[in-house]
């Protein structure tokens, strides 16, 4: 292949402008789950939101993978992380066709609203068709990156498609610590070329991602008793619209966390308050979209925690009018608790919340509008042990700016006294504008559908520097059908995109490059 096409590609940045019109949802329109396109991705799809799979607790979904390599008398192979590998050999004619590996990763974030009953472990995912999209009812759907999961099922099942020798890859928790691509073992495969199925625009091939890491805080507080004459109270704030904490960061959204700590050292500045519980957020990855905290005050100052809420609800409201249009503060009296967290501790933490970084923190100098470096205050939970866990996540596209970033983070809350820990981290994706295979799926695109397809670099963290750390010779590149609201439960995917992004992987099969 020349490298004269590919290196006049644009790169884009992942960046959508906030005044952009949104694709238009169109209720009119009547659709039946038996009439969804391609019918061979939405059943598989449909199969596995019936299979619970939790990061981490993807047991149930191995299982049926490797049930399905046996129904179809396909090589299927398990590695000790629970990465599974079913290969299919090409097509008559494509022997000699570059092997291809097709990757999704089979675990799915679990995030629901708080009015909905549902067991993760347990219970399928009940989806239902909303116009021209598909969604869940009140939980996360799953289609990060269950559609790539079904649309790599579909491919093995389907004998009527052309390609080359396949592998396809199923990566476990890839959500919540990139467990299965870490631990990937040279040799497990033996592909030349890579398709990433987990991104979220049809119409944009990806090219590189950020690195990331995580960085945990921990306070140890003393319990002490709240004194008698004091008014408790349950502030909680909601209706955030969250989302992914790298591919939704620059859109100003409100963090849960941020906005709670705001009127509780509000309070705090005013009043002698008792913290006795704080809970907000829940994945590292994902904005926080709820948060709640259970105070005490002197009786004589409840009326001024009304006023106050009223007062700042506005100010927030003000704010966020833009992004978070449902935004609701909620105050409710709250059953007496005997005892609360020391204030010593309670100071500290309000401080160390207030300024503690959350955003983005650079944008990127070689590629406009993309993301560079961003840091997500993603939750506040309360454990065993007389422990307040604070966990964030940072991400960038350079190395050295994601180890500032944490290192900026862990000074925050090492200055208010907590101890901080980091975790192993994951490299960045460098962009190859000069891509073989990407030359192939521009031109592809181009030749389908009459536009070209935008090539991208994203500020989500993706599997493919991990995987180039053991296969440093693939050609890689990651697309697939739109997703909006991942990692919340507004989660919902673009049905008509789903068949361009399969037409779309089809056509790239069937004109993959010779083997050298």
């Amino acid at each position: 292949m020349s490298s004269d096409k590919s290196s006049k590609l644009t790169i884009f940045s992942n960046k959508r402008k906030q005044n952009e019109p949104p694709i238009p949802i169109i209720k009119e329109k009547s659709m039946e789950k038996k009439d969804l396109k391609p019918a061979g991705v939405f059943k598989y799809f449909e199969e596995i939101c019936q299979v619970p799979r939790p990061s981490k607790k993807e047991e149930k979904i191995i299982a049926y993978l490797k049930a399905f390599g046996a129904k179809h008398n396909l090589e299927t192979n398990v590695d000790e992380a629970g990465n599974v590998l079913i290969k299919k050999p090409a097509t008559p004619g494509k022997e000699n066709f570059q092997t291809v590996i097709l990757q999704s990763h089979i675990d799915m974030v679990c995030e629901k609203n708080n009015d909905v009953q549902h067991d993760f472990l347990t219970d399928p995912i009940e989806t239902e068709i909303d116009g021209e999209w598909l969604k869940a009812k009140g939980t996360t759907l799953g289609a990060d990156n269950g559609i790539g999961v079904a649309t790599e099922l579909a491919i093995l099942a389907d004998d009527s498609i052309e390609h080359g020798p396949l592998e396809c890859l199923f990566t476990v928790d890839e959500e919540t610590g990139l467990t299965g691509a870490f631990e990937l073992k040279e040799g497990f495969m033996s592909g030349d070329i890579l398709l990433n199925l987990d991104s979220e625009d049809e119409g944009e091939i990806f090219i590189g991602c950020a690195g990331g890491i995580d960085s945990v805080a921990e306070f140890s507080y003393k319990e002490v008793e709240v004194p008698a004459g004091y008014f408790f109270f349950k502030v909680e704030v909601k209706g955030l619209k969250g989302g992914h904490s790298g591919g939704d960061i620059h859109l100003g959204r409100g963090n849960a966390n941020k906005i709670l700590n705001r009127f509780l050292s509000r309070m705090a500045n005013r009043q002698d308050l008792y913290l006795c519980e704080i809970n907000g957020g829940n994945l590292r990855n994902a904005i926080p979209r709820e948060a709640y905290a259970i105070c005490a005050v002197p009786e004589d100052a409840k009326h001024d925690v009304r006023t106050e809420l009223n007062i700042f609800t506005s100010e927030v409201e003000n704010e966020l009018a833009v992004t978070e249009p449902d935004l609701k503060l909620v105050l409710e009296s709250e059953t007496p608790r005997k005892m609360a967290i020391d204030q010593d501790t309670t100071t500290r933490l309000l401080k160390a919340l207030y300024a503690a970084p959350h955003g983005v923190y650079a944008m990127s100098q070689d590629i406009p509008g993309l993301v560079e470096t961003s840091t997500n205050l993603a939750s506040v939970k309360m454990k065993p042990n007389h422990i307040i866990r604070i966990e964030t996540s940072q991400r960038s596209s350079i190395l050295s700016a994601r180890n500032d970033m944490a290192n900026t983070v862990r000074a925050v809350f090492q200055l208010a006294g907590a101890d901080v820990t980091f975790g192993e981290g994951y490299p960045g994706w460098k962009p190859n504008p000069h891509s073989a295979i990407l030359e192939v799926a521009a031109e592809s695109y181009k030749r389908l559908f009459g536009v070209e397809a935008k090539v991208k670099a994203i500020h989500a963290g993706l599997e493919c520097g991990l995987f180039l750390d053991k296969y440093p010779t693939l050609d890689m590149i990651s697309f697939g059908p739109t997703l909006t609201g991942v990692h919340s439960p507004d989660e919902r995917m673009h049905i008509p995109s789903v068949e361009k992004f399969w037409k779309h992987l089809l056509d790239i099969l069937a004109h993959v490059p010779a083997k050298k």
